[in-house]
């Protein structure tokens, strides 16, 4: 019986006979195994409708595999190995894919709310104007400091003393603390008409 073997094709016959006979023969090693296929499917993947697609996809690949028709083949031990590692394909595959939505998700729970990105886009429209009302050496100094330069890069970069730079970028930061807070505070000395 073909259940456990794929029998050997033999020759002389025309195409359309040989599609018959193959297709009969694929007919009946569907019916005779797809059963243990399914088994084994569910066994590895706990799901139903997982192992049910893996099992016809194990048989397409068992109607598309070319095997030698000189010899026999043990099809039940081909198509167990096929779908178990189908199997567990699947079952990486679905920890990646859960491990990408977890990421998306994650990512949309940290989406901050946008009355916040408003505000904090109004802060650094704010801090920027801050900065372009400084005088430009100071403003450069906190630019470049921010960007991460060393006392000795500063120094360089704006052409003084490295013994200066400490007491400078004080400066800087007193002057833009005191321009932030005076633009935060909005307009000075306004009116309170409640007449």
């Amino acid at each position: 019986m073909m259940t456990d073997h794929l029998p050997r094709r033999s020759g002389g016959r025309t195409a359309r006979d040989t599609t018959r006979r193959a297709d009969a023969e694929f007919d009946a090693l569907f019916l005779a195994h797809y059963t243990g296929v399914f088994r084994q499917a569910y066994r590895v993947t706990g799901n139903a409708q997982e192992a049910e697609d893996l099992a016809q996809e194990t048989f397409v690949r068992l109607y598309r595999q070319p095997f030698d028709p000189d010899r026999d083949h043990n099809v039940r031990a081909w198509l167990l190995k096929v779908v178990t590692n189908l199997a567990f394909n699947a079952i990486r595959g679905n920890r990646r894919r859960d491990k990408r939505e977890d990421a998306v998700f994650d990512d949309r729970a940290a989406v901050p709310d946008p009355a916040d990105v408003a505000v904090r886009r109004d802060e650094q429209t704010m801090v920027r104007e801050v900065l372009y009302s400084l005088p430009e050496r100071q403003a450069r100094l906190l630019f470049l400091r921010h960007a991460g330069l060393s006392y000795n890069e500063l120094a360089n970069a704006l052409d003084v003393a490295p013994g200066s730079v400490g007491t400078l970028l004080a400066r800087a930061h007193t002057a833009f603390a005191d321009a932030f807070q005076e633009a935060a505070a909005g307009p000075a000395g306004g009116n309170n008409d409640d007449t």
